[in-house]
């Protein structure tokens, strides 16, 4: 079953939480602080894989998690970092965002990777707050969540040659006549349901891609039939070759065919009608086709593309258009993919610098006052109060202290705070006292 289009949700592990321990040993009546750190929440990481066709495992399967990060322990013992998942796709693969609106990843190289979500910083241990005024911290730092989220995958097939044509126009037999694709042929509209993909051998070391696309009829640019379902595949195409059936028995015109096709082509991408494109008029093997030809050979001589004539069905003529083809290819430069970050996804980059171990800059914070009282605003100061342990005694005390340090309070009585108003700093709430 060839599926190209599937919504997932990826879940990085979570960081572990550090220990709040406390050293002890026979004979060492003072013993420090020793709680370790916890471990790194596990990425989720996409790769290509050159063996894969189709996005049919992620029809059975939405959602994706990665391992969490284990807590730390006394004696300084650091928690084990998640174990990292690798999601294996297809070359092709584009990631969107889930309202796809942002493309975030081009995955089109065997061997490719790409963090898709990173895993939670681990939380540090109590080992970290000691000072010369604080000997035995009793608090830690919780793990940090992994990033998640939903996103879109579309699979655009990579190919180097895509067979453009009507249903029964003979696609499926020619990619089966030149290729070792072995496609199902039948004689009715939309036999083919599934883009099929050969590769056409030319010599020792020398080969290339063809893909058949199937769903193409007048208006599949605006979704009639399969249009829309398989327009996309020819997108990463660097050459099109019109299959043309030439005999006219379908009750359609061989040149008017070639005008619509490419009429299609424009209206669902301009730039698809300009790429480079040979034409190729098959069944010539039947005696209606000699009628045609002569008004095909205009039409296509008008488009400015050279016309191949033969036949899928006994072979006539194969050879001289796969060799166009070939040479033609060697003409035209390999489109290089690249991702395209916007710029949320720069600020999703910068994010994931900080995860890396960047320092937190606590002092970029500003004052908010509204009907409720006083909000203390900073992104890095927001960011270590979720990790903070603000249970206990000691976590709180530090807080206190550290809002001090970074000039909070000062910058509160600048703005006007008095006794008794609310003060919010992250999710926590006070009552401010002078």
């Amino acid at each position: 079953m060839f599926i190209d289009e599937a919504k997932i949700h990826i879940a990085a592990g979570d960081g572990g939480n550090g220990s709040a321990s406390f050293r002890r040993e026979k004979y060492v009546p003072a013993g420090g602080p020793d709680g370790g750190d916890g471990g790194q929440g596990g990425d989720v990481i996409f790769e290509v894989d050159g063996n894969l066709t189709t996005l049919i495992d992620f029809r059975y399967r939405t959602y994706y998690q990665a391992g969490a990060g284990a807590h730390g322990q006394g004696g300084k013992k650091h928690g084990k970092n998640g174990e990292s998942l690798t999601i294996r796709v297809p070359p092709g693969t584009q990631v969107w965002d889930e309202e796809k609106v942002r493309l975030l990843a081009d995955l089109t190289r065997p061997g490719q990777t790409w963090i898709a979500a990173q895993g939670g910083r681990g939380g540090r241990g109590n080992v970290h707050f000691k000072s010369s005024t604080r000997q035995a911290p009793a608090f830690f730092e919780k793990g940090e969540e992994g990033e998640s989220r939903w996103i879109r995958l579309e699979l655009k097939i990579l190919a180097d040659v895509a067979l453009v044509g009507f249903p029964n126009a003979g696609k499926s037999s020619l990619i089966s006549a030149i290729s070792k694709a072995r496609p199902k042929v039948a004689n009715y509209p939309f036999t083919t349901l599934t883009p099929n993909l050969g590769v056409v051998s030319i010599a020792e070391g020398e080969s290339f891609v063809v893909a058949d696309i199937p769903g193409l009829i007048e208006g599949a640019h605006a979704g009639v039939g399969l249009g829309h379902e398989f327009l996309r595949h020819i997108e990463r195409s660097r050459l099109l070759l019109y299959v043309i059936d030439s005999s006219g028995l379908e009750g359609r015109l061989p040149a008017e065919d070639l005008r619509v096709l490419n009429r299609e082509l424009s209206l669902y991408q301009p730039q698809l009608a300009e790429r480079p494109a040979l034409a190729f008029a098959n069944k010539t093997d039947l005696a209606e086709s000699e009628e045609h030809m002569e008004t095909l050979a205009e039409t296509a001589a008008a488009m400015g593309l050279e016309l191949y004539k033969g036949s899928a069905a006994t072979g006539e003529g194969l050879r001289q258009v796969v060799y166009a083809m070939w040479q033609t290819l060697q003409r035209i430069p390999v489109p290089v993919a690249e991702t395209e970050p916007d710029v949320d996804e720069a600020l999703y980059t910068v994010e994931r610098r900080r995860r890396g171990g960047a320092p937190l800059n606590l002092k970029n914070f500003h004052i908010v006052e509204d009907d409720e009282g006083y909000v203390v605003a900073g992104e890095d100061l927001e960011r270590l109060m979720r990790r903070l342990d603000l249970d206990g005694e000691g976590g709180m005390r530090y807080l206190q202290q550290l809002l001090g340090e970074i000039g909070v309070y000062e910058a509160l009585r600048k703005a006007g705070v008095s006794n008794g108003d609310t003060v919010k700093v992250g999710d926590l709430e006070f009552e401010y006292v002078e």
